[in-house]
């Protein structure tokens, strides 16, 4: 408001008018007594002025404020009349009660006016009540569904089945039901419909209440209503879930107001009776001309009325509009309110033309407005993000029909490539194109050109909507538009974090695809923008995330989880590091007292009602829950914060400092920060604060788009990479039916374009440069997010499968080198101890087996530097016990598929022989091994005493534990399949079924490298744990032949049902990974070494020579030096996989049969009767050959070895067993005897 002195009157940055340097000159634009006719003539004209107090000195610019606050005064009795109405109780501003009067979940708006339901069936009434007179109010329908709108009592009870007109002294209006309701409902009315507007009409005079429907009576619903004392009625309303109304009480004009009928809200006539002072304060400066030559006034009509730039008058609309403006705040703020909602209801729901023309009109309409710096802010700050779902904006409507976008003219034709280049997926040979193909193929190309032009001139605009949001030099007079959309984006970012899994809460995925793509371009064209300005910051291509954002304070990460677990934890067990690497000091009494805290977390109250933000959630019954959704929530959850007022000390690195030089920071709630917290002063680092010396101390770009560019990373991980594997799962449909297919609508809207996949790709680039300079502060890089990880890994699944058979990720620049610095993220962090999240852990391991699955990857991982291949390759080998082992399992087995006995199939064979029909079989990745890493294995497991018997003992208890889990489960199908009564066996029973089966195998496989890379850990019997490890070995193989090739066995019988769920499980699989063992035994090595191994495989009490015959078909041996007769067709043979199995492997199966049957045969013969006393008393399938000291116990070697590998106390009496010495039955009688 204007001053009283002669100093500054009017803001000099508005106007520049009237400060004491241009008095002279101001008074000075016409004759002195001009001007205050002049000004009596336009400030006197008014029929309401009071007489002038300043009439008697004459009107100039500079008492001109003085004498405006006069004329506009307002009687105090008029202004404190305002509320006080006979008929109405309650507050004079009429809003929804959302602190007590509603009953279920609701959601409020800012105002209070505007509802959404969101539970079954909510009702909420307002905070004022009539019990005389005639009143009226409206309600904008804003969706069609169930709802129940009218007036009731104060007495009324409501619940979620029974709402407004369902109780006694409560009457409502269904418009989509068309009928009226108080306790009984009949028809009235008619059916309404999104945007109409119902006028609620109650008559407390003649006891009536009725409505309109968009100013058309609907005729009177209800007669004889309840009056007399404590009868009051409340304007209320019940609605089902996600509809929603606004309602208008008063506070802005009626749509259709009634004669005699009077809103609930009285106008502000104060405010109104100045609005019409100054207007005709207006009227005059219109109707009066100066003459500064004659020296007098003309009149003159207003509709003539030309401005012509003199100074005098000028002035004078310039203090008519100071006084003017703030009583339009409310109706403009409005105004731009409802046309925002308006373009974003336009927008989303026009339908799609052929040049999307309609779109692009909607969206340079909101450009326009935007670039109205105050319209910016104010639509920033109160309605973009909070009231509706701006996100709409940055979405392209995809078509409901072909016909109704002129598809079908725009491309006339389909097409689809005949082959797919997509890693997994077996490419077909690509067939010579016909001239008809040709020209589909050219007019389908040329129709998406066209409709790729037209996406592009949407696609830019709404990358100016978003250049506009993040402009950060608009900061005269406020804050700039970038920090209110850093606060605003943050809590979108929060509000679907917490919303994941409550659908109705969270952004729709397809929207947030496209909001990441515009933010990307919008965010690398700011960022290059200030490269060019700084030559010290990096370029948008060299983007990463500084570490220090991770665990400084000066960013919230809600409750997501950290890769060293729990954020309070973390700052307790590393505030060391914390210390001496990033300067960062936090007193012991804060960590004490966040320990507290997360103690008492549960049991905390919400935060005060007073607290409340301006938008609201009212919830029924007694438990206030959190506000969720899209309206706007402040930062919540105490167990993220992580430095609090006065708890840091950040001390420069350069020198040390002294305790008065310490600068005491502060983590800001997302409200309450400012420019400077975020980018800094020359004093404060704002979001880099905290720098560990590894990171360099220029900054890569500004710090608000840092933290841009991690919300765009979160948002990734949030739900776009969900969606596009959605998008390609109907490209995938498409590609498998495209020789049928006849229609492109779904590829249309589909299929992603290059520009979009180099997108992700950057945002790859990004989160692997963070993740790189992350990992460079040690014990620090557990402050990282987990999404960092998750989306690095996501992402470049993503660019591998997600975009369409016409787009390859070897095209994208510096692809080699992006490969293989994943790698290097994947074998050093599948088996990193910082990082704790068993979720991630997983996410990693899985992604490493995905990677050495297919050659690009594989070759990747072998350009690695070969010390981080070699602790790759040692983390692999780490015993079983402790950790997931079943993927590591898989890692080695496909560094080894290719190599392995007959284990070069892509698709199961035993499914072919059966199914050769069918084209779904399941199908397997193409062999792609490791020679360089099996090398690096085969070294690891030579090196020191106790890496290959502690890995060795490990795999062997798992393929133990493994294959007797899937011999009992068989069981109980197969106990299942005998009733008589019909059973169905759980699915999931089949699936964990078969997954055993499947270790069992891989397990095997993993011995079977093993043993063909470094036989001598089993054969040279100088090595302690050899002799054990090969008895272990030949005993689970014996038992696993036995189990597998008995005659119409339970193996045999379950696999003859062919239940869906178990087509792994066969013979074949199985039976050749033990024979690929078992020849590289007893063929392929040494003839020292083979009989080593013979005289274990035969020695062991389960050793069947049948079972051996089975693997060649033959049901007994063969006498010695006859031929092996031809294979039963009905038996299982491997004679039968020619395809997959070749001649040298058979050769060698019946080089081994045929050692066998002559071994076999010798030994037995050899062998000599023991005596049950000399048997071993733990397997009682060997002689007794080794005594424990101290104890003196016995038993077999095998025995005790495997017993020491987990445990060193004796089996009897549990003492711990010092040495075990060899024992001989003559031997030690005699020697006990001397010495007796």
């Amino acid at each position: 408001m204007a001053s009283k002195g002669a100093g500054m009157s009017f803001s000099r940055k508005s106007y520049r008018l009237t400060s004491d340097a241009e008095k002279s000159r101001v008074t000075g634009i016409v004759q002195e007594k001009l001007l205050n006719d002049y000004l009596n003539r336009i400030f006197s004209s008014s029929e309401h002025a009071p007489p002038a107090a300043t009439s008697r000195k004459p009107l100039n610019f500079q008492n001109l404020p003085e004498h405006l606050d006069q004329l506009l005064q307002v009687d105090n009795e008029e202004e404190e009349s305002q509320g006080q109405v006979e008929g109405r109780l309650g507050p004079s501003t009429v809003v929804l009660d959302h602190t007590g009067g509603f009953e279920g979940l609701l959601l409020v708006d800012d105002d209070l006016l505007g509802v959404i339901g969101h539970s079954n069936f909510g009702t909420i009434r307002s905070t004022t009540c009539v019990y005389k007179g005639k009143w009226l109010y409206e309600v904008l329908i804003s969706s069609q569904g169930l709802m129940q709108i009218g007036w009731c009592t104060i007495s009324c009870r409501f619940n979620q089945e029974e709402g407004v007109g369902d109780t006694h002294n409560s009457y409502a209006y269904d418009g989509n039901r068309v009928r009226k309701w108080n306790v009984t409902t009949t028809n009235y009315g008619k059916a309404w419909a999104a945007g109409d507007i119902v006028s609620c009409l109650i008559d407390l005079d003649d006891g009536t209440l009725s409505f309109c429907l968009n100013g058309v009576s609907l005729g009177t619903a209800f007669e004889n209503l309840s009056r007399g004392l404590g009868m009051a009625y409340f304007p209320a309303i019940s609605l089902s879930f996600k509809e929603s109304v606004a309602f208008n009480f008063g506070s802005r004009p009626l749509r259709y107001p009634v004669a005699g009928y009077r809103p609930l809200q009285d106008p502000p006539s104060a405010d109104l009776v100045r609005a019409q002072r100054l207007l005709g304060c207006f009227r005059a400066v219109l109707s009066v001309e100066l003459d500064p030559v004659e020296g007098r006034l003309l009149d003159k009509e207003s509709s003539k009325w030309r401005l012509r730039g003199q100074p005098t008058v000028l002035l004078t609309l310039a203090h008519i509009f100071h006084h003017f403006a703030p009583l339009l705040d409310y109706e403009v703020q409005d105004c731009l309110k409802q046309l925002m909602m308006s373009l974003l209801r336009l927008y989303r729901f026009s339908p799609i033309v052929p040049d999307l023309g309609l779109q692009i009109h909607y969206l340079r309409l909101t450009i326009a407005i935007l670039r109205h710096e105050k319209s910016r802010k104010f639509l920033l700050s109160n309605v973009l993000f909070d009231v509706l779902r701006s996100v709409v904006f940055f979405y392209i409507k995809s078509p409901l029909r072909v016909e109704e976008a002129g598809l079908q003219e725009l491309i006339p034709t389909t097409w689809w490539p005949h082959c797919s280049s997509r890693e997994g997926k077996e490419s077909t040979e690509m067939k010579e194109e016909t001239a008809e193909e040709r020209l589909r193929r050219r007019a389908y190309e040329r129709g998406c050109q066209r409709l790729r032009k037209r996406i592009e001139v949407v696609e830019e605009l709404q990358v100016q909507i978003l250049k506009l949001l993040l402009d950060n030099k608009d900061d005269n007079g406020g804050e700039a538009s970038r920090y209110i959309f850093l606060t605003k984006f943050r809590k979108f970012l929060q509000e679907n974090a917490s919303g994941r899994g409550n659908m109705p809460m969270l952004c729709p995925p397809e929207y947030m695809v496209c909001f990441l793509h515009r933010l990307i371009s919008a965010l690398r064209y700011y960022w290059d923008e200030y490269k060019a300005s700084n030559p010290h910051a990096s370029f948008s291509e060299e983007a990463y995330i500084p570490p220090q954002v991770f665990y400084n304070g000066k960013v919230d990460y809600f409750d997501l989880q950290r890769l060293g677990g729990l954020l309070s934890h973390l700052r307790k067990t590393l505030k060391d590091d914390l210390a001496s690497k990033a300067n960062i000091v936090i007193d012991p009494l804060e960590l004490q007292s966040t320990a507290m805290d997360d103690l008492d977390e549960d049991e905390e109250p919400a935060p005060a009602m007073a607290q409340r933000p301006m938008q609201a959630l009212a919830v029924g019954g007694p438990l206030p829950l959190p506000r969720p959704g899209w309206l706007s929530s402040p930062t919540l959850g105490r167990a993220n914060r992580f430095l609090s007022t006065a708890a840091v000390s950040l001390m420069t690195p350069r020198r040390p400092l002294s305790t008065s030089e310490k600068v005491k920071v502060r983590t800001l709630s997302v409200e309450q920060r400012t420019r400077e917290d975020i980018e800094g002063s020359h004093w404060n680092e704002g979001l880099l604060l905290g720098r560990p010396p590894e990171e360099p101390e220029q900054p890569l770009t500004e710090n608000s788009l840092l933290e841009v560019l991690d919300g765009a990373v979160m948002m990734y991980n949030l739900s776009v990479h969900q969606q596009l594997g959605k998008m390609v799962g109907v490209s995938d449909d498409v590609n498998e039916y495209a020789m049928a297919l006849r229609d492109t609508e779904d590829k249309l809207r589909r299929c992603p374009k290059r520009e979009k996949m180099l997108d992700i790709y950057w945002l790859l680039r990004v989160c692997l440069r963070t993740i790189e300079h992350g990992d460079r502060t040690g014990s620090l890089f557990a402050f990282m997010p987990e999404f960092y990880l998750s989306v690095a890994i996501n992402s470049y699944s993503a660019l591998k499968n997600y975009f369409g058979p016409v787009h390859s990720m070897e095209e994208l620049p510096g692809y080699e080198e992006t490969l293989t610095r994943l790698a290097a993220i994947l074998a050093k962090h599948f088996a990193d101890a910082r990082i704790v999240g068993t979720d991630i852990r997983d996410s990693l391991m899985q992604a490493l087996a995905s990677y050495v699955c297919y050659p690009h990857s594989l070759r990747a991982v072998e350009r690695i530097p070969e010390e981080q291949r070699i602790a790759m390759v040692r983390n692999l080998l780490a015993p079983y016990e402790q950790r997931p082992w079943a993927q590591t399992n898989w890692i080695l087995v496909r560094l080894w598929r290719g190599c392995g006995f007959g284990y070069r199939y892509t698709r199961l064979p035993h499914l072919l022989k059966t199914k050769l029909e069918d084209a779904n079989l399941p199908s397997l990745q193409k062999p792609c091994p490791s020679t360089l890493l099996q090398q690096h294995m085969a070294d690891l497991l030579q090196q020191g005493p106790d890496v290959a018997p502690s890995f060795l003992n490990s795999v062997l208890n798992q393929l133990n534990w493994a294959f007797s889990e899937f011999i009992g489960m068989i069981q109980e199908i197969q106990q299942a399949a005998e009733r008589l009564e019909r059973n169905f066996v759980d699915s999931r029973q089949l699936k964990v079924c078969a997954t055993c089966f499947d270790l069992s195998v891989s397990l095997l496989r993993v011995l079977e490298m093993t043993i063909t890379l470094v036989p001598e850990i089993f054969l040279d019997w100088t090595r302690p744990t050899s002799e054990m490890l090969l008895r272990r070995l030949a005993q689970l193989l014996n038992q696993v032949l036995n189990r597998v090739t008995a005659e119409r066995n339970l193996f045999d019988r379950v696999v003859t049902l062919r239940l869906p769920g178990l087509e792994s499980v066969d013979h074949y699989p199985i039976l050749v990974a033990v024979t690929g063992i078992l020849v590289q035994l007893l063929v392929r090595g040494p003839a020292s070494e083979r009989e080593q191994a013979t005289s274990v495989l035969l020695a062991d009490p389960c050793f069947q020579l049948r079972s051996i015959c089975y693997l060649l078909g033959q049901p007994e041996p063969p006498a010695p030096g006859t031929a092996l007769p031809a294979p039963d067709r009905k038996r299982f043979s491997l004679q039968s996989y020619a395809d997959y199995i070749s001649a040298d492997e058979l050769a060698q199966v019946e080089q081994m049969l045929a050692h066998l049957t002559s071994a076999s045969a010798q030994a037995a013969a050899a062998s000599l009767p023991t005596s049950e006393e000399d048997l071993c008393p733990i397997c009682y399938a060997h002689p007794i050959s080794a005594v424990f000291q101290p104890c003196g116990h016995k038993s077999c070697k095998a025995c005790i070895n495997q017993h020491l590998m987990n445990n060193k106390d004796c089996f009897f009496c549990k003492t711990t067993i010092v040495s075990v010495e060899d024992w001989e039955k003559g031997a030690n009688t005699s020697t006990t005897s001397s010495a007796a």
